[in-house]
């Protein structure tokens, strides 16, 4: 059975992740295989699902919004969809994920100022069935291998 992905194929996805932009030659050059197997390797990962997509990732040190913060919120399970839809909506969700545990969505909001946070904590807060949030200011990373 073949492997889903093989040591090239890891090898451009790793250059991939680091700059999406990256010239096809450049990739070939740095793989140390032909610019034509580069570009249907690339186009077979595509096709197979492996690279879903290409997008944008900020410089933080240039783009950081002044207020970091990492909510849970606890919610009645026949009300979640409500939350997620408002969820949605809000351009300053930067994540959301349904956990495990005594909370069960935790999502990453950024904003400009506390202030802001506060009125965001409360709008989510007053949706029907939200039981309860926490909130965790974020202070700094000091570990980020996220590949985005």
């Amino acid at each position: 059975m073949k492997p889903l992905l093989d040591e090239v194929d890891n090898k451009i996805l790793a250059l991939l992740m680091d700059d999406a932009r990256m010239p096809t030659a450049t990739i070939a050059k740095r793989v140390d295989i032909a610019r034509t197997t580069a570009i249907a390797r690339i186009a077979n990962l595509e096709k197979r699902g492996v690279i879903a997509g290409y997008g944008v990732r900020l410089n933080q040190e240039l783009y950081q919004p002044a207020v970091r913060a990492y909510v849970g919120v606890a919610v009645d399970p026949r009300k979640a969809a409500p939350l997620v839809k408002l969820l949605q909506r809000m351009p300053e969700v930067e994540t959301l994920c349904a956990v495990s545990g005594p909370v069960d969505y935790m999502l990453t909001l950024r904003c400009q100022s506390t202030g802001e946070l506060d009125r965001l904590l409360d709008q989510i807060g007053a949706v029907d069935g939200v039981r309860q949030t926490s909130t965790s200011i974020i202070l700094t990373k000091r570990i980020d291998r996220s590949p985005v």
